[in-house]
């Protein structure tokens, strides 16, 4: 464990180009797990998620509503802030790139930019894509419908424009990001995208210099000296990580303890920006870079991308109905190696539920606390010796678990994390099949009282384990084992904080229903 007891982790911040969906979900709920996870081992978490909400996209959608730009981004950046206390997400902060402060640190981090010599004003002119905010080069498009017109890789349409803006000399910095991912080869995170980017780095030729301004609309930070350029959409998005720290005030609580960010989670369509752009930008400014990018995938459902025209976009809302929240939560991030694709399908995430929580972890908690109730006077029974298999379990549930999980977290394996509390999980459900407690009221009860202790106390150290990915689950299986509330972080998985003989214990209630496919309901 790490002496240095501080974490900061980001969400890319979502543009407001439409409502939320399960992708966002899966990337926000993939950085409340660990900010969940380093609180409970010690933490001062700082976690943080928001909107990017300038650009010529959110000016015509307002155009077209009959609204100004500004009341646009507030109802849809309202919708994603809605999502994060239906979802139980933890975070500490939520940063519009509207926002006062942010402009603020804009403008501050392109003065440095520029008194470090890495900013100067010419023309620009390519092919530009509105629906992706960016230029493509000759040899990465097609031909359109017509002669004005060229179709980009990701299918959007292309016009050419030509008009004044300022760049970034990201030429410059083609050998000192090489030099910095060798260096530091975890701060692409996973290797696919690490080579990816050194890939597109070390291209023939280097690094080009990066148009970082626009003047055909002015829905934007404006750029300081000359309010007819407004900062493009990276230079501006980017910022958020370090705007919501108190930049420029480099001397400010947040900026000073947090930063450098611990990890920014971003879907991989973003890696490059992330990777060679911010800290290209972080480095000229003279402000240290983040410790690690880390790339998720993309989901399909079942087999198809998410579309509108298909009716398979799946939203926040949609899970939680099917699901419920903590069973949401916990499919998102066991279904899939985190940071590769996934295909999403009800039938797959029905059997997870059902196998991992209903019948598993459920129905340990559920039997065993039912027998409790029932054969020890429903309090925490009294223990004579404990025996080989029984320090096993206990072992695995104190130390050897949290060990493992703690380690796969680090590396970002989420689904290996809960692979490993389910081992346990599993490692229970064998010793209560194989010690019969049932079976030992009437031929040795003093045994039977040894065995459904050592049950409830692995138990205690599974809910404490669950919390970051189920909180209310495991917080009612907490309630059940009597577990005060300032006990339940990881320190408190060791024999002295174990569950006290005697303790009263409310009767039992089940914590995870069994679905049913919806073919097999009808």
């Amino acid at each position: 464990m790490t002496l240095d007891k501080k974490y900061y982790i980001t969400t890319p911040i979502y543009y407001v180009n439409g409502d939320p969906h399960m992708g966002h979900v899966y990337t926000t709920l993939a950085c409340d797990f660990m900010a969940r996870f380093k609180r409970l081992d010690g933490y001062d978490v700082h976690f943080l998620t928001g909107t990017d909400e300038h650009g010529l996209k959110v000016k015509q959608e307002a155009d077209k509503l009959g609204i100004t730009p500004q009341e646009f981004t507030d109802q849809v950046s309202q919708k994603f802030q809605d999502v994060l206390p239906r979802m139980n997400i933890s975070n500490n902060d939520f940063i519009r790139t509207t926002d006062e402060r942010h402009k603020a640190a804009c403008q501050a981090l392109w003065k440095k930019l520029e008194a470090a010599g890495d900013i100067y004003l010419d023309k620009y002119a390519g092919w530009y894509a509105v629906r992706d905010e960016a230029y493509y080069g000759l040899d990465e498009l097609t031909a359109g419908p017509d002669k004005d017109t060229m179709i980009a890789p990701s299918g959007a349409e292309c016009k050419w424009v030509e008009e004044e803006s300022y760049f970034f000399r990201l030429s410059n910095y083609t050998d000192k990001l090489l030099e910095f991912y060798e260096a530091h080869p975890e701060f692409i995170g996973p290797n696919s995208s690490l080579k990816e980017v050194k890939a597109f780095v070390a291209q023939e030729g280097g690094l080009k210099d990066l148009s970082i301004s626009r003047t055909t609309f002015d829905w934007g930070v404006p750029v300081p000296g000359n309010d007819k350029h407004v900062m493009y959409v990276w230079i501006d998005a980017l910022t958020n990580y370090i705007s919501a720290l108190g930049y420029p005030d480099e001397d400010a609580p947040l900026f000073s303890k947090f930063w450098p960010a611990d990890v920014h989670m971003v879907g991989k369509e973003i890696t490059r920006f992330h990777c060679v752009y911010w800290p290209a930008f972080l480095m000229s400014a003279g402000i240290a870079l983040p410790k690690t990018v880390f790339a998720n995938g993309w989901w399909v459902v079942e087999g198809e991308k998410m579309s509108k025209s298909l009716g398979n976009v799946i939203t926040p809302d949609t899970l939680i109905e099917r699901y419920g929240v903590d069973a949401s939560r916990y499919v998102l991030m066991s279904l899939i190696p985190f940071g590769n694709d996934g295909n999403f399908a009800h039938d797959l995430a029905v059997h997870k539920i059902n196998n991992d929580l209903a019948n598993g972890l459920g129905n340990l908690a559920q039997r065993t606390l039912s027998m409790v109730q029932k054969n020890c006077e429903a309090q925490v029974p009294a223990v004579s010796a404990f025996n080989d298999e029984d320090n096993a379990l206990l072992d695995k549930a104190h130390k050897e678990t949290i060990e493992t999980v703690r380690s796969k977290m680090d590396a970002f394996k989420y689904h290996e994390a809960l692979q490993e509390i389910w081992r346990l999980v599993n490692m229970a459900n064998g010793y209560i099949d194989a010690q019969a407690p049932w079976g030992l009221k009437k031929t040795d009860p003093e045994r039977m009282a040894v065995v459904l202790y050592t049950l409830i106390e692995t138990i205690r150290c599974l809910a404490i384990m669950v919390q970051s990915i189920m909180p209310e689950s495991a917080a009612k299986i907490l309630d059940q084992l009597a577990v005060p509330e300032d006990q339940r972080g990881f320190i408190h998985l060791s024999e002295e904080y174990a569950l006290k003989s005697g303790t009263a214990l409310p009767k039992p209630e089940g914590v995870f229903p069994r679905l049913e496919l919806e073919e097999e309901a009808a």
